[in-house]
């Protein structure tokens, strides 16, 4: 941790005057125990521990410091007017402690004692084997005393304690391998570590597909069978350890980091640690690519199966029509009395043929009689011309995959296993006996197309089809999650997912670990609540439409052709506002060293190797390769320009630049913007008010996650970026395929969001919205906030608490009951659902994903859903019946956009293009664009927050009327191009002196008069 944050967690409080008018107010019990003090000394005293235990939950040894004393005059003033602090004396030590005993009592709070300390140090060692990184344990840890209202110990007893416990998980683990390692798997480990062909056999199995091509798939097959081993020894070893998946990944991160020279020269238990979990990790990510490349090829010939048969069809008709002509030259034949009764039908037929080809009659004769084109046939037809590529692209994806079923002996499965142990066994599905293959999966409205026509039945299958249906049947299945592969991350069994049915039996205490009040409450409780708010809510917004309160919408029509549509006030921010064309320009890297030396975000930039180094990283390295790669420059081209080594700028990345230093770095400037006195000029009806949203980049090297999206890339590849904005700050993002649907990653970047900044509203688009989202965010504290592209079409899914029969002439009613007796009992299952979605051991997204997308339905889904309509309908009650809902909304989505403009400037080398290998170093880069807009926008509130601050104490309210408007999106000034030195700069950025600039009301007078329109109501 750095400076500030033990500071902040544990250093004595720094009251302002609002704080000390807060913190120093005496509710009616503490009143009551103020009164029962005798002396002025004694009292004061305990006013301030008071003050101070209100704040942060800890007590303090002060000296007599200013701040001190400070506070001091402050309760002496207020309680004691009389006195004077030449008088105070400090109580002693007895004295405070029973000072301390009776505050303790009064918030009913406990010391940490020795016995606490006991269960604090047993609950770290639960934690360190979910994950042994230091600042998650200590979070953790911070969670458990603030739930069980314990006081926090000194910062040196939880450093020390989580130093041991980490100590101690790492050499038990260790240990517990070396036991149960069989010669086999130490063999095949130390085989990771030999060269072939003068490469290192691990450094070969790091690399990562580029896409979905025959070569690149077929060496991840490869990698997979040799990954397979170790995977099933290192899946038992997970149990015996009793670790969780997160401590396994942060195990197999290591061999990313560490090179192999120096895996060959550490111990030989924590390299095989590392090198087993590696192994562990990428065999089911090799798993997850292999079955994304499954779906990926099988929809790819699919569409061109049914642009082919469209394109027959169009032919079809088209050469039809061209045809008419000819055909009707062919009726005449009926009426030409040059033929008589007797001339015989093969002359006739002659005739005929001579003006239509003969093979163009059933064409022209289906058209006639308005026979409906077979597309069908035509898509069969050609998944036989394709057969060679697809089996060539999918059987090596198939073959080795262990898929099961929720029902083992189902037709599909079966044929699965038909097929794949044919293809293990190398023998051809061709010259094997047609009539061997189990065709119960073949639908009945198929067997046509599959099977040939021998008379009036179908005998003979065709077995190349055959094949690809199965191929189809599989697709449809994993996505509907009937079907899955048991070690995978993205593909596994939903249940697979959720808290193991061990940890389950001690359900109260988990869910009193997560802390979400809703979870814990009696569902009886939690739906009688909902169904109060919906029936006031029904009631309210009919009224205001009746009464014509609702001025903001617009009804058509009369009795029961009443129609309504809603106006949206305008409510837009501007960005690279006039305030800003009145400052010089600054250089990227006098920003970085200016926002480096105010927020101490170097700090978070630690070595790999952690407390095993003793040097620390060159600032102006670090900055090179933040701009580096956040402008996508890249390290060769930073090092040109900027005089540089490139082989230390490489080795300052590989070290230093990591997935969690630079989210940490990211905290570091979000917090500290969020600590200014303009941030909160942003908020949105006084609420902390987030948005998330994609924007698309467009990726010059192959990826997995990359893909075409020909809106947005033409004929090109990208990616997404998925940005968590609140108050104009992105404090949290993930790079995603455009494949993927953002409403799967709402929760996962709340959730996951390691600032200060903690939202209490969110908004997205519709891309935003799925089947569980507003349930999710509502059990977790969160007021989801969407907006709708079409919001007629959700007013269908109303619940209420009532009939719609009974609910009279109302406008907006529901459109059915709620199901409560379904939530009811299916409540203990969407409990461990929603424990689930809080822990480490599979990301959010993905049962987020398995929820809202899957198309097999239990019961426990349709409760989860019907809660879900709870919660939207309340939502778009509020929506319809709000305008100042429906302009926040916009407001913050519109922020999400300004965000996008200012990173798309940020990252302009290359046309915006990324241009690296793997989905981890596009995160990287991401992270590292964010990273730089994060400090331009701390750059700009600093300004706006001196400038606020000046104009407060002139009380030039004009000026304090327009800050509102300025948003801190803002880089006209920001010099982003030209040379890149990043030494300290000599000439300091001087605030006082950009502020004074802005001192005089005639440059707020001017400005109010330049930005004056007519204003328009929606």
């Amino acid at each position: 941790m750095s400076t500030d944050e033990i500071d902040e967690l544990f250093g004595l409080p720094h009251f302002s005057d609002d704080d000390r008018r807060l913190y120093f107010d005496l509710s009616a019990k503490e009143r009551e125990l103020f009164d029962n003090t005798r002396t002025f000394s004694v009292a004061a005293h305990l006013v301030l521990q008071l003050g101070y235990f209100k704040a942060k939950r800890q007590f303090f040894s002060y000296e007599q410091e200013s701040s001190v004393l400070n506070d001091l005059d402050y309760i002496a003033a207020l309680y004691f007017p009389t006195k004077t602090l030449s008088r105070l004396k400090s109580p002693s030590r007895p004295i405070r402690a029973e000072q301390q005993r009776a505050i303790l009592d009064l918030f009913q709070y406990k010391q940490c004692d020795n016995e606490v300390k006991v269960d604090l140090e047993d609950k770290a060692q639960r934690v360190a084997m979910l994950s042994t990184q230091p600042i998650f344990i200590f979070r953790e840890l911070t969670q458990y005393l603030a739930l069980h209202r314990i006081v926090m110990p000194s910062y040196r007893y939880m450093q020390e304690m989580i130093g041991r416990v980490v100590a101690y998980e790492r050499t038990r683990i260790a240990r517990l391998l070396s036991t149960c390692m069989t010669s086999l798997i130490d063999q095949q480990l130390a085989a990771l570590l030999r060269a072939e062909s003068g490469v290192f056999r691990v450094s070969a199995l790091k690399h990562e597909a580029k896409d979905f091509s025959y070569k690149e798939l077929r060496h991840e097959v490869a990698r997979r069978q040799f990954f397979q081993p170790l995977h099933e020894f290192a899946k038992q070893f997970l149990i015996t350890a009793g670790i969780s998946n997160e401590s396994g990944k942060y195990y197999a991160s290591m061999v990313k980091f560490y090179t192999t020279y120096k895996l060959q020269r550490m111990k030989k238990e924590t390299a095989q640690l590392y090198l087993l979990f590696f192994a562990f990790h990428r065999f089911q990510q090799i798993n997850d690519n292999l079955i994304e490349a499954l779906l990926h090829w099988v929809d790819q010939y699919e569409k061109q199966a049914k642009r082919a048969a469209e394109e027959a069809m169009n032919n079809a008709v088209t050469n039809a029509a061209k045809n008419l002509q000819a055909a009707g030259h062919v009726l005449s034949l009926f009426t030409d009395d040059t033929i008589t009764d007797d001339t015989p039908f093969s002359i006739i037929k002659e005739k005929a043929y001579a003006l239509l080809e003969q093979e163009r009659f059933p064409l022209v004769a289906d058209y006639l009689r308005n026979i409906a084109f077979d597309k069908t046939a035509f898509e069969w037809l050609h998944y036989t011309k394709l057969s060679a590529t697809f089996k060539r692209n999918l059987r090596q994806l198939f073959t080795d995959l262990d898929f099961a079923g929720r029902v083992e002996d189902s037709p599909l499965l079966e044929a699965i296993g038909f097929l794949q142990n044919l293809l293990r066994t190398e023998k051809s599905p061709r010259q094997t006996d047609p009539n061997a293959f189990p065709t119960e999966i073949i639908p009945k409205g198929l067997r046509r197309y599959l099977f040939s026509k021998e008379g009036k039945t179908f005998k003979t299958l065709d077995v190349d089809r055959y094949e690809f249906l199965v191929y189809r049947l599989l697709r449809n299945s994993l996505e509907a999650g009937d079907v899955y592969v048991k070690h995978s991350n993205e593909f596994r069994r939903f249940e697979d997912d959720l808290i193991s049915d061990l940890r389950w039996q001690d359900k109260e205490r988990v869910l009193q670990d997560i802390g979400a009040p809703i979870l814990l409450a009696p569902i009886q409780d939690t739906l009688a609540v909902f169904h109060t708010m919906l029936a006031a809510r029904y009631s309210a917004i009919n009224q205001h439409i009746s009464d014509g309160v609702n001025k903001h919408i617009k009804v058509i029509g009369a009795a029961e052709k009443r129609r309504w549509k809603l106006l949206y006030p305008s409510s837009d921010e501007s960005v690279n506002s006039d305030f800003y064309s009145q400052l010089p320009g600054i250089g990227i890297a006098d920003l970085l060293w200016f926002v480096a030396g105010n927020t101490g975000f170097l700090n978070a930039f630690t070595h790999v190797l952690d407390r095993y180094v003793k040097h620390e990283a060159d600032p102006r390295e670090i900055f090179a390769c933040i701009v580096a790669m956040g402008t996508n420059m890249g390290l060769a081209k930073m090092a040109e320009v900027s005089g540089l080594s490139s082989a230390s700028m490489a080795g300052t990345s590989r070290n230093y630049l990591r997935l969690e230093t630079l989210r940490a770095a990211n905290d570091a400037i979000s917090n500290a913007t969020s600590q200014l006195p303009a941030f909160h000029l942003y908020d949105i009806q006084d609420s902390l008010h987030s948005s998330s949203d994609g924007q698309r980049m467009e990726t010059q090297i192959n990826t997995l996650n990359a893909r075409y999206s020909p809106k947005y890339f033409g004929l090109q590849k990208g990616v997404s970026a998925y940005t968590l904005v609140a108050n104009h700050v992105p404090i949290n993002a993930k790079i995603i395929g455009t494949h993927e649907h953002e409403s799967h990653y709402v929760f996962d970047l709340l959730h996951n969001n390691t600032s200060d900044i903690k939202p209490e509203r969110h908004s997205t688009d519709t891309h935003g919205t799925n089947q569980v989202n507003f349930w999710i965010l509502h059990a977790f504290g969160y007021h989801f906030a969407p907006r709708y592209r079409d919001l007629h079409k959700k007013m269908d899914t109303l619940v209420g608490s009532q009939h719609p029969n009974e609910c009279g002439d109302w406008l907006i009613k529901p459109a059915r009951k709620t199901n409560d007796e379904l939530i009811e009992r299916e409540w203990p299952n969407i409990q461990r659902i929603m424990a689930s979605l809080a822990q480490k051991d599979v990301t959010q997204a993905t049962i987020v994903r398995k929820l809202s997308s899957y198309s097999r339905q239990n019961q426990t889904k349709k409760a989860l859903w019907e809660l879900e309509n709870i919660c939207r309908t309340l939502y778009i009650l509020d929506f319809v019946d709000d305008v100042g809902l429906r302009q926040c909304v916009q407001k913050a989505l519109n922020r999400g956009e300004a965000y996008h403009r200012l990173r798309r400037a940020v990252a302009f080398v290359n046309g915006g293009k990324f241009r690296v290998k793997t989905e981890e170093e596009q995160q990287i880069w991401n992270d590292c664009s964010r990273l730089i807009t994060n400090a331009v926008i701390y750059y700009n509130t600093v300004l706006l927050s001196r400038v606020y601050e000046q104009k407060q104490k002139v009380g030039d309210q004009n000026a304090l009327a327009q800050l509102h408007s300025i948003s801190p999106v803002a880089w006209q000034h920001i010099n982003m191009y030209g040379n890149f030195e990043f030494s300290p700069s000599t000439s300091k950025i001087d605030i006082d002196a950009l502020v004074a600039r802005y001192a005089e009301p005639e440059y707020w007078q001017q400005a109010l008069t330049d930005s004056e329109t007519p204003s328009v109501d929606f």
